[in-house]
């Protein structure tokens, strides 16, 4: 379902907005909504790949190393 919505602009920059959208065929509304759907699904990802990468930190890594001995082991008397 679509809604209406109100913008105030400058006059300046609306007139820019009406030529780019002439240019691209289509209305300064369906413009400006195409941008929102870019801008929201951008933040979107955005906020996935965050999630996955805390959740990554939150896990230790394995680097490969083995454990160390003891110093009790090493230095036996």
């Amino acid at each position: 379902m679509k809604q209406n919505i109100t913008v105030a602009v400058e006059k300046g920059l609306l007139k820019k907005a009406r030529a780019l959208a002439a240019q691209r065929g289509a209305s300064v509304s369906a413009l400006l909504a195409d941008e929102l759907l870019k801008i929201t699904e951008r933040e979107s990802v955005y906020e996935q790949s965050r999630r996955r990468a805390g959740a990554r930190l939150g896990a230790p890594f394995h680097l490969g190393g083995r454990k160390r001995a003891s110093r009790e082991s090493l230095h036996e008397r």
